[in-house]
């Protein structure tokens, strides 16, 4: 009997099982999906969440081809990436498409915590922008995003490995401004607006993600954020973009930067 929920990165299944499971079942159970679902060439069990600076974890070989390089499509693009090295989550692939969407012709965009670049490539592909600067502090991401560069042809897409401050302070020394920024933020403490606000340009676009049990909670980091950096914000948007734990959800807040 499969978990009562498992995620599917292209040709790899990843399962959670119960502690009280044996090793046995879990690999008949793992060998049955790989005989219901000709796509999963792989099945492996996760033994952590997502976690640490990287947003890794860590998973064991259960059945199927033994490798964890998994090759996903959606939004009309293909990524490759290492299940244990890089983070990727498939669940945001609408999120993607939906911001992409908003992306007018010669903008110059920022993805901050941009991982294997799926934002960076679906908005790339799905849009025109001029730029798509794709920042990453994992190495292992970030040779990633650049043969995802590659495959798709994503040439307006601009990897760039380092730490989100750090990389933040050149842009300001070269003053480069955006006119949207994505901040797919993993779970840290530090929301990173105050970074975001020193190169977006006036009337930009920021598309957030934060997490709480409320709504209001990430609004009001946000507004608190503003108003430390003497920014004056409208919010176009709030919505919630999946749930992380027992009352715990995403939630993603587009705003406009007014000045």
């Amino acid at each position: 009997m499969l978990p009562n929920s498992f995620d599917i990165f292209g040709n790899i299944a990843v399962l959670k099982f119960d502690s009280k499971i044996s090793k046995k079942d879990k690999v008949a159970v793992a060998r049955e999906l790989i005989r219901q679902h000709s796509s999963i060439k792989t099945v492996v069990e996760k033994s952590n969440k997502f976690s640490g600076r990287l947003r890794t974890m860590k998973t064991s070989y259960l059945a199927g081809e033994k490798t964890k390089i998994a090759v996903y499509k959606e939004n009309n693009c293909v990524f490759r990436f290492d299940i244990d090295k890089t983070y990727f989550s498939p669940r945001l692939s609408n999120e993607r498409k939906e911001i992409a969407l908003q992306v007018k012709k010669n903008e110059k965009v920022l993805v901050m915590f941009a991982g294997v670049a799926p934002f960076s490539i679906v908005i790339a592909k799905l849009a025109k922008p001029k730029i798509v600067y794709s920042v990453e502090i994992n190495r292992a991401a970030s040779k990633f995003a650049e043969e995802n560069v590659r495959i798709n042809k994503a040439w307006n897409v601009e990897v760039i490995q380092g730490d989100v401050k750090k990389v933040m302070h050149k842009f300001v020394k070269q003053k480069l401004k955006f006119s949207r920024i994505v901040m797919a933020r993993p779970q840290l403490k530090e929301s990173f607006l105050k970074w975001a606000f020193m190169v977006i340009k006036k009337g930009g676009i920021i598309n957030y993600y934060g997490f709480a049990k409320s709504p209001d909670e990430v609004v009001n980091v946000i507004k608190d954020e503003a108003k430390k950096s003497k920014k004056k914000i409208k919010i176009n948007l709030v919505k919630r973009a999946g749930n992380i734990a027992p009352y715990r959800y995403r939630w993603r807040v587009d705003m406009r930067v007014i000045n």
